[in-house]
């Protein structure tokens, strides 16, 4: 919490004119959305300075495109709260709240940021949640109990808990590596590795009606 302030407080020199969020950075979208997007934490610059997920930094640079192109999204940039972004049958959260030093939030802070993302669970019941790397992936396995399950892209489980999916309906899950630029500028991310993930997440949620 105190890294995220002084962050917002200090500021980059690229937007020292700007006014930052600096605050924990709650989830957005469809609230009748059936697919939950897990990501990561706000980037210190990026929804610690915008107020809103993967907005205004280069992971939502990347993200917004795809989901643009899946019809997730209506636009494709993401630059403030205000530039008329809507989300089609998605709803957007992250397992860490505030934005963390080196983008690494401790234990200690997922936990107490997890009753937030239950709650998302259990508000949306969502039918798809696609996890955006492994931390986000690892949370979700916290809350839902489930064990054995290993990340990589592409992979695709269906988890249960009748906390969070009454009688017992099983949720799919579908990983994906991050967006940061540490996967799309090395190539461990390609455009249409992304694409596919979401293409796949609108197959999912269309089974079945």
């Amino acid at each position: 919490m105190e890294w995220r302030e002084e962050v917002a407080q200090v500021k980059r020199k690229a937007y020292q004119d700007h006014d930052y969020w600096g605050k924990p950075v709650p989830g957005f979208g469809d609230p009748q959305a059936r697919v939950l997007v897990v990501g990561l934490a706000p980037g210190a610059h990026g929804s610690n300075r915008t107020g809103r997920q993967f907005t205004g930094d280069a992971s939502g640079g990347f993200l917004f495109p795809a989901l643009h192109r899946a019809g997730f999204a209506n636009q494709a940039g993401a630059e403030s709260r205000n530039d008329g972004l809507i989300l089609k049958d998605m709803y957007i959260t992250a397992a860490g709240r505030c934005a963390p030093p080196d983008n690494k939030p401790d234990p200690v802070e997922l936990n107490t940021c997890q009753p937030y993302l239950e709650r998302e669970l259990n508000i949306l019941q969502p039918k798809l949640i696609v996890c955006l790397g492994k931390i986000a992936f690892d949370r979700i396995l916290k809350i839902f109990q489930a064990r054995g399950l290993k990340f990589s892209h592409g992979a695709l489980y269906s988890i249960e808990n009748p906390a969070f999916t009454p009688g017992a309906h099983p949720v799919s899950l579908l990983c994906s590596y991050h967006p940061s630029q540490q996967n799309t500028l090395t190539g461990k991310l390609t455009v249409k590795m992304f694409d596919e993930i979401w293409e796949k997440a609108k197959e999912l949620v269309n089974q079945d009606g």
